[in-house]
């Protein structure tokens, strides 16, 4: 416990940490980029709170704090907090059903919510539960954000054309209003506007070193004031309070702070994702790591902070993110700074912001909005898996029609209910090697092995993905009758609890009453320490544990029946089979059951001996003529076993031992001859045995 509330402490010694390690050297680069980053903010500031149904004053004073706390105790050094588009709808679709828009009560509300986003957002980085942002699908935040950028688009038909939209209105409402109300429309409002969109879209196209939407505001506010445009009823900003934002007064309303709980709750998740997707991306290109819980730390102290002091919920802002790291800045300083030029501005610029056309910062949230639609994301989204797919348009979906903190929870709980299915039901592919040997392909519609299945498990072998994974292995293992080894391939298998050991037990059972067994490549070392702690490693023996690299080859020369590769199976699977001689027997001859009366074997040593008596047995060498030759039992006769179904009948009397490699074709041979007196016997471990206790072997020329 003492070390986990001191690990937590650490989070609050952020800003220590900071100051300690600042290098003077970047001091000038932070402060430029500061204030060009906070000049870009000011007017930002004032739209998105006016997106959010919020006074103007507001957005400035969340500028102010929310930037300035969020850099102190982020993790990010460029990550810009503060007011942000989709934070300002997400805000106005909470607050709808709580209060008039305008009202004190809707201004004290978005201070509260604020505060109640910021508490979750703290104790989840204390909690250190930074990893469940990893949870949470792209296909949600893409949907999300596009279905929130054609709403803020759509929202931004009635500032522009100053035609009266009820606040907060769905895209099917504002269509029916602004056509229904089309003469109405304020022509030169929505000239400014039109002007202010196309300045926007076409600054970049000359230079990129400036703002284009701060340019763009102060161009079309220059004209507006020179024309004095006011009398023709282009509304302005109106008048912009100087000074330090103040405390908000706050009630402590037991049923309000019910009524805001699941929009704090999905402010608080979709502010996250958020800043924590900007921070990451921004740390793309300064190879910075980021820390999930010491962000989650500064983004719920930040809107802490612009709670208490009258601001709105905060989050990050990619474009201002992005600017600071365009503009030079180095550390999280650059942000502070971009703070305090926003309270010197707005003492500085109180007047000049008060004469900001809101036409013109409906232009600039149109071109944000449209920025939000991001075609490219959607796109890889729509290509990567149905069930990602359907995620994001739901997400969409619902967020177009439903209010957006449900919009948003729902999207959430689909994506963690895609990703637990996902878990629960991981692929089981049966693969075969390509067509040069290298790698492995899906066994769709290829030729495989009749005696050996090799199989990708692609997730783990936890509780809730057991049964999946069984009832597909022994799926497999019932559509290839004749398979009696499995090779499962462990590389995507990063966790096994003990329902994951059982289920492999199963499988196992299910290979022995065939007569055959289970072998594992690439087993990772959790999940071999599972393996060890439970038995079922010693259960199995450490010769089932085989290299990559070689367990074919292992299993081919060591394990598979080659009666069945040379006389049964047309197929050349693997690279051992390819110069494998194939003379297919006219029908299948079955093994000896393993609950049967099998042949009686002899060991190598004891063939020996009786080789060496005065009457000893005949050896009759079922191998093909090839292997005979690289070495045999000496006085061995080579009758392969695809001829000793003709020449059964001209075999010398007396007893007989039969050979081969490993033993396997000689079982088989013993087959063909039942019934025969005396009945043959079978060397056991055939020529492998012979080899291992150094026994002589002759080499012949034919």
């Amino acid at each position: 416990m003492y070390d986990y509330i001191r690990s937590a402490l650490t989070l609050f010694a952020q800003p220590v940490r900071l100051f300690q390690t600042y290098p003077l050297h970047a001091l000038r680069a932070d402060f430029f980029a500061g204030v060009t980053v906070g000049l870009v903010l000011l007017p930002q500031s004032l739209a998105f709170a006016i997106l959010g149904g919020l006074p103007p004053v507001v957005g400035l004073y969340s500028a102010m704090v929310a930037t300035m706390i969020g850099a102190l105790w982020g993790s990010s050094t460029l990550l810009n907090s503060g007011p942000t588009t989709t934070g300002a709808i997400l805000t106005l679709s909470v607050l709808l059903p709580i209060a008039p828009v305008g009202s004190s009560e809707f201004v004290t509300a978005a201070s509260l919510v604020a505060i109640m986003a910021g508490i979750i957002r703290l104790i989840m980085g204390i909690a250190r539960l930074g990893m469940l942002v990893t949870f949470i699908s792209d296909a949600v935040a893409v949907g999300f954000t596009a279905g929130s950028g054609l709403l803020i688009l759509f929202n931004q038909i009635g500032p522009i054309t100053r035609i009266s939209i009820p606040p907060g209105a769905n895209i099917p409402t504002i269509v029916v209003e602004t056509l229904a109300k089309f003469e109405q429309v304020h022509w030169p409002s929505l000239i400014i506007g039109g002007l202010t969109i196309i300045i926007i879209y076409t600054i970049p196209k000359f230079t990129r070193t400036l703002p284009a939407s701060l340019l763009s505001i102060v161009i079309m506010t220059f004209i507006v004031w020179v024309f004095d445009l006011e009398q023709q009823g282009v509304r302005l900003m109106g008048e912009v309070p100087a000074g330090f934002p103040p405390l908000a007064q706050l009630p402590f309303d037991l049923h309000l702070i019910g009524q805001l709980a699941n929009g704090a709750l999905a402010l608080a998740i979709i502010g996250l994702v958020e800043a924590i997707a900007i921070a990451r991306a921004i740390a793309g290109y300064t190879g910075q790591r980021i820390d999930s819980n010491q962000e989650f730390v500064g983004q719920g102290l930040a809107n802490i902070a612009s709670g208490i002091f009258s601001g709105m919920p905060c989050s990050g802002s990619f474009n201002r993110s992005a600017l600071a790291y365009q503009a030079g800045g180095k550390t999280a300083l650059t942000g502070v700074i971009s703070g305090i030029t926003v309270l010197i501005g707005t003492s500085l610029l109180n007047e000049i912001l008060a004469i900001i056309p809101r036409a013109v910062l409906a232009g600039t949230l149109m071109v944000a909005a449209l920025g939000m639609v991001d075609h490219k994301a959607m796109a890889r989204v729509w290509r990567s898996s149905r069930g990602e797919s359907a995620i994001m348009v739901t997400t969409l979906a619902l967020t177009l029609t439903l209010p957006l903190q449900f919009a948003i929870l729902i999207g959430v709980v689909t994506s963690l209910g895609y990703y637990l299915i996902r878990t629960a039901m991981p692929r089981v592919e049966a693969v075969v090697p390509d067509s040069e040997f290298r790698h492995w392909d899906t066994a769709h519609g290829k030729p495989m092995c009749p005696q050996l299945l090799v199989v990708d498990l692609q997730g783990d072998l936890y509780f809730g993905a057991v049964n999946h994974v069984e009832e597909q292995l022994l799926g497999l293992l019932e559509r290839q009758q004749s398979v009696r080894y499995l090779l499962l391939r462990m590389h995507s298998v990063n966790q096994c609890d003990v329902s994951g050991i059982r289920a492999l037990e199963t499988i196992r059972r299910t290979l022995r009453v065939r007569g055959g067994d289970l072998y594992f490549v690439r087993v990772r070392a959790s999940v071999m320490h599972r393996m060890q702690s439970s038995g079922f490693y010693e259960q199995l023996g450490a010769e089932r544990f085989l290299d990559e690299d070689k367990a074919i080859d292992f299993l081919f020369h060591r394990v598979l029946d080659p009666a069945v590769c040379i006389y049964e199976c047309d197929r050349r699977v693997f690279r051992e089979c390819q110069e494998l001689p194939k003379q297919l027997l006219p029908a299948p001859v079955a093994l000896p059951l393993r609950d049967g009366k099998p042949p009686a074997q002899i060991t190598a040593r004891t063939l020996w001996e009786q080789l060496h008596t005065a009457q000893p047995p005949q050896v009759i060498d079922v191998r093909e003529p090839r292997e005979f030759q690289r070495g045999h039992i000496p006085g061995a006769r080579n009758i392969p076993l695809a001829q000793l179904l003709h020449q059964r009948e001209h075999l010398p009397p007396g007893p007989l031992v039969l050979v081969c490699r490993s033993g396997r074709r000689s079982l088989r041979a013993a087959a063909l001859l039942a019934g025969r007196t005396p009945p043959p016997l079978v060397l056991e471990g055939g020529m492998l045995a012979w080899e291992a206790a150094n026994l002589l072997e002759a080499v012949e020329e034919f």
